[in-house]
């Protein structure tokens, strides 16, 4: 029916409406099957997931930097959020062979957070899957602004955090209260997972952790349960665009463990200042685009 045809407002909004989400599922498909990939595509979804790869190794947020990215290289913000998990995977994997001496360091307890870690991001992944299009796209704006303002904050939390004895977090009460907030963590995760990192630290610090390399080392073994996870589920709803994908996760490999030196010579401080700049101009940008 063509809108021409219909005579209320209000017939003419829902209509409108629904062949909106028509065309946009049209194009998420062509885009999953590849369809509508081209080679500035791949090129940028490579450099987004090597840049993230980096960041992630050495100060966490690169889902700040890759996943706008992907919107704006085309794709609907649904499946470049599927896409995003899947392809900065590997980059957990990098990241956990770069630090692998100060993974061997990290005591044995810490590792029974991987079992909620596992579950929430199920869970996430699957509301996701459930959630309507146009209402993810309205979310997107004040998810990327949560993360950014979480990572703005990382630093007076972990000095708090650190200026309690580790021994006062090491008893089985704190180790419980860490398991639920990795359950809240993850299934944040499994849904967004920007900033999920930077909570993973909090939630770490709360059991005593204190080496900030080996806080590091288990937050990226975490990310990769809950992102493992959420992209298994992703791939079998059908979410996720392989070539994009494929392209990411070679950049993440190399970014997570190749980068991490580069990143390190920079420095942290500009690391952090770089991500807080690009999640808080894609913020308002998106928001502004959705008032407009």
């Amino acid at each position: 029916m063509k809108l021409s045809e219909i005579r209320t407002p209000h017939e003419r909004f829902h209509v409108h409406t629904e062949q909106k989400f028509a065309a946009l599922a049209l194009h998420a498909r062509q885009i999953i099957n590849g369809k509508m990939t081209v080679p500035l595509q791949l090129a940028g979804a490579f450099g987004a997931a090597f840049l993230a790869g980096a960041i992630n190794s050495v100060a966490g947020g690169g889902t700040l930097v890759s996943f706008p990215i992907l919107v704006a290289l085309g794709l609907p913000p649904i499946i470049a959020n599927a896409t995003n998990t899947v392809g900065i995977w590997p980059g957990s994997l990098g990241s956990m062979w770069g630090f692998r001496e100060e993974l061997r360091r990290v005591n044995r307890r810490m590792f029974w957070l991987l079992v909620p870690a596992v579950i929430g991001g199920l869970v996430g992944a699957v509301l996701l899957r459930v959630t309507p299009p146009g209402v993810f796209t309205a979310l997107v704006p004040w998810l990327i602004l949560f993360a950014t303002l979480l990572f703005m904050i990382q630093g007076p939390v972990q000095k708090r955090l650190r200026s309690v004895e580790a021994a006062e977090h090491a008893g089985a009460k704190w180790m419980a209260v860490a398991i639920g907030a990795e359950l809240a963590v993850a299934i944040y995760g499994g849904y967004f997972g920007a900033g999920m990192s930077i909570m993973s630290l909090s939630v770490l610090g709360l059991i005593g952790m204190t080496d900030i390399l080996e806080m590091s080392v288990m937050t990226s073994t975490l990310a990769c349960a809950i992102n493992g996870i959420a992209g298994l589920l992703f791939a079998v709803a059908g979410l996720v665009s392989w070539p994009i994908a494929l392209a990411m996760t070679t950049g993440a490999l190399f970014g997570g463990y190749g980068a991490a030196g580069f990143a390190r010579k920079i420095g942290k401080v500009a690391v952090r200042r770089f991500v807080i700049i690009v999640g808080l101009t894609i913020a308002v940008v998106m928001l502004v685009k959705l008032a407009f």
